[in-house]
């Protein structure tokens, strides 16, 4: 039976959402907040200086004349806004069906990994369409249509593209970008590149992870982040279709810093605001007396954001 939760207060439940999310991350399934790191803040909505690239590449005198003072220099920084808005979900669990499946498997922590799933899962197709996004990345500065030599062709020459990409970026704001980011149907893709297969047909690549760091050595980026989430895109009552989240019509290379500094240019950030939510999915529970049952709130209080798209490249990979 449920816990006595003094009427419908709710209450955090912290063990429930780490377990959630430790068993949400081992499916290896979501990369939003690899792409567009948390950055936690006390502050819901705020403005912040954001290190622009006409700061970091500017050019100083910086000779000095005999007995005479330095020259100085300072930084220059883009005043940018977020503003963190709530999103959630609550999933409840009757008395009956805790009873019924007690001596099958812990109906609780099931309950709060389906809501926990679903959250992240709308959280990954907000941030898949700000970093997949025509609009932020348009102009040739920003965005590459490669359709015409796309990715399911096995001749086409992936690393120029990948690498003239990176030039781009380099180009745009002086630095080199340390991620490519895209779809598991275009990791497939590259592994089947003859470019690509040739170039990698004597390393030992025992595991993925292996395989990943032989692909991102190279295109000559650091890393590669793989989207790998579904959705199903039927309508309720409708049988279901599959839908990859991570379109395999784009590929963006970018500068991404996960670090707790917004001093450091990154592409993109997840405000999260934990003083609401002290966590990504906030977990909570409360009573309802009246349904018999134990609800599961799981929330999170974010802005998703781009902060400077030049430090990207979008292509567009697909016919």
């Amino acid at each position: 039976m449920g816990v006595d939760y003094q009427g419908s207060r709710a209450v955090p439940r912290m063990e429930l959402g780490e377990a959630a999310l430790e068993f949400i991350q081992q499916q290896n399934e979501f990369i939003g907040t690899q792409v567009l790191p948390i950055f936690s803040t006390k502050k819901k909505a705020s403005i912040f200086p954001a290190i622009t690239r006409e700061s970091i590449t500017r050019e100083a005198d910086t000779k000095r004349a005999p007995r005479g003072n330095y020259n100085r220099d300072g930084f220059s920084a883009k005043d940018r806004q977020y503003n963190c808005e709530e999103f959630g979900l609550e999933g409840p669990l009757d008395d009956g069906e805790r009873a019924l499946y007690a001596s099958d498997f812990d109906a609780e922590l099931t309950t709060v990994q389906i809501v926990t799933r679903r959250v992240l899962q709308a959280q990954e197709r907000r941030v898949a369409g700000i970093a997949f996004n025509t609009t932020t990345f348009s102009g040739a500065a920003l965005f590459t249509d490669y359709s015409a030599a796309p990715w399911d062709n096995a001749s086409t020459d992936v690393v120029a593209q990948v690498r003239a990409a990176r030039e781009k970026v380099r180009q745009n704001s002086g630095l080199e970008p340390n991620t490519l980011v895209i779809s598991k149907a275009n990791i497939d893709r590259l592994l089947m590149n003859t470019g690509i297969k040739d170039a990698i047909k004597y390393v030992a690549r025992l595991t993925e992870a292996e395989i990943l760091n032989a692909l991102a050595d190279i295109l000559g980026i650091r890393r590669i982040i793989v989207g790998r989430g579904i959705y199903n895109s039927a309508k309720e009552g409708k049988p279901f279709v599959s839908a990859d989240i991570w379109s395999d019509d784009f590929a963006l290379v970018a500068v991404i810093d996960a670090s707790e500094r917004l001093s450091i240019p990154s592409v993109g950030r997840t405000f999260l605001w934990t003083a609401d939510s002290p966590e990504n999915a906030t977990v909570e529970q409360y009573r309802d007396d009246a349904a018999r049952s134990d609800i599961f709130r799981v929330r999170q209080h974010v802005d998703e954001m781009i902060i400077d798209p030049y430090f990207a490249h979008l292509l567009k990979v697909d016919a």
